[in-house]
């Protein structure tokens, strides 16, 4: 039985739909205020609300099936999944530079600090036996992914464009007899500081500023106000830990790829371009353009050549019938 359950409360409202088309009508003026002010943002708005919508219906349908099943092994997957997707947004939609075996890193990363930190926190922290109950552990994963994923895009940003973008201050260094470990640590602090300070000013504005969404989620639940607020402290305190172990992770493989044994900055171990998959995106959206307007050609010729074949015929009837 976990601590955090509170007394019973009066059954919540059902949304539908069209609450839910309501609630879109938010974006949509924030589209039209981008269209007004030429801020470009207006379609970014608009599919990126899609894309949630999207997202959370099929999460929606999958997690039902498993809090119905109950099973282990099927929460381990879930867990699993969400790192593997928050991998794969970190790596190809978020960074525009890229290491060598990034995605194995990221993902590494990523299970090593959201999965021990989960099942620490909510077995312990939070009381909950067993720690695996669906409808408590999946969401406090997915709370950790997002937030580690933030945390990790931000650290490896800071750390490539500070080898590739200005590595005239680390060849510097190194030329005059630093090793790698003193030559990258001030941009391993720096990435540190940078990955960390949202998850710290979040901490530092909560309660007082701003009520977060787990609280208000439990709240709406049925949990008392003060058992909310404890959870919610517990869960900031998991995020910290994971967010953390993430971004250390990661900067120090991203240094350690970048910057080789023999201390040589390696840019060419930095790939600038699209990721794979949007390459193959655009290499097959050619391919079915470049298809179409070959067919499309070939029917106009046709129907060029049948034309004038029609039009000598009716030329030459009329020359014999002349």
């Amino acid at each position: 039985m976990s601590t955090m359950d509170g007394p019973p409360t009066e059954e919540s409202t059902h949304l539908s739909w069209a609450n839910v088309a309501l609630g879109l009508s938010f974006i949509l003026f924030d589209a039209v205020v981008s269209t007004s002010f030429n801020l470009g943002v207006g379609s970014s708005l608009i599919s990126a609300a899609l894309r949630c919508i999207v997202q959370l219906a099929i999460v929606g349908l999958l997690l039902q099936r498993v809090f119905e099943t109950n099973n282990p092994w099927a929460i381990a997957g879930i867990a699993f999944l969400l790192n593997f997707l928050g991998t794969v947004e970190a790596v190809a939609n978020k960074s525009k530079k890229r290491f060598n075996h990034m995605f194995l890193s990221v993902l590494v990363s990523l299970l090593g600090s959201t999965i021990p930190v989960s099942i620490i926190g909510t077995r312990y922290a939070m009381a909950v036996e067993p720690f695996w109950k669906p409808e408590q552990y999946i969401p406090i994963v997915g709370m950790l992914c997002g937030n580690t994923v933030s945390s990790v895009v931000v650290a490896i940003a800071y750390v490539l464009k500070e080898l590739y973008d200005n590595r005239d201050k680390i060849e510097t260094y190194l030329a005059f007899g630093a090793s790698r470990f003193e030559a990258c640590t001030p941009i391993a602090r720096e990435a540190l500081r940078l990955a960390l300070t949202p998850t710290i000013n979040q901490m530092s504005v909560m309660g007082i500023i701003s009520i977060p969404g787990m609280m208000t989620g439990a709240i709406l639940g049925g949990s008392s106000v003060s058992q909310a607020a404890k959870l919610q402290m517990i869960i900031m305190f998991m995020i910290s830990a994971s967010t953390t172990l993430a971004a250390i992770v990661t900067t120090m493989v991203s240094l350690a790829t970048v910057v080789d044994n023999d201390h040589r900055v390696r840019p060419d171990r930095v790939d600038v371009r699209e990721h794979a998959i949007w390459r193959a995106r655009d290499w097959l959206v050619s391919g079915i353009v470049g298809g179409v307007k070959a067919v499309g050609l070939r029917v106009a010729s046709c129907c060029r050549r049948k034309s004038a074949r029609t039009e000598d015929g009716c030329m030459e009837t009329e020359r014999l019938l002349g």
